[in-house]
């Protein structure tokens, strides 16, 4: 096959399978170490509402609960179930960062929105509840959204 004919095959391949095409010698290794990075960012961001969902919904009126969340056991008590709700919707939010850690032609789009979301959320809590929330919540989130938006 002649020589022109198999770069224009190639191109329909790398378009077919969504495979970015080489740019000349340019070195990919800090878009690639971003990229780890963010990923990892995520990965952590998303075992942290794994963490809050279990805090929520399992030990809110438990003594774990009771001294992270700074509450006496009458105020957990009348508080559970709304607890309870919100450790679900953190593990919504958990479920769908991991989505987004599959590789796919929407992981970064998936990424974007479950990581806003967060953001979003956090601050809303930071201005609302606690200040420390845009500390636990909010400021990892927007770290992996930078980063993944960098990548």
């Amino acid at each position: 096959m002649p020589r022109g004919n198999r770069a224009a095959g190639q191109r329909d391949r790398d378009a077919l399978f969504h495979l970015p095409r080489a740019r000349g010698n340019c070195d990919k290794r800090p878009a690639i170490v971003i990229e780890l990075l963010a990923e990892i960012v995520i990965a952590l961001v998303a075992l942290a509402h794994i963490g809050f969902l279990v805090l929520e919904m399992y030990f809110w009126d438990k003594p774990q609960g009771l001294k992270i969340f700074r509450m006496s056991p009458e105020q957990a008590a009348a508080t559970r179930v709304l607890a309870q709700n919100q450790g679900l919707y953190n593990g919504f939010l958990a479920a769908g960062l991991i989505w987004g850690l599959i590789p796919s032609v929407h992981a970064d789009e998936i990424r974007i929105f479950f990581l806003a979301c967060i953001v979003i959320a956090g601050l809303y809590g930071a201005i609302t509840v606690n200040r420390r929330i845009a500390y636990i919540q909010a400021a990892p989130a927007a770290l992996g959204l930078s980063l993944v938006l960098l990548s």
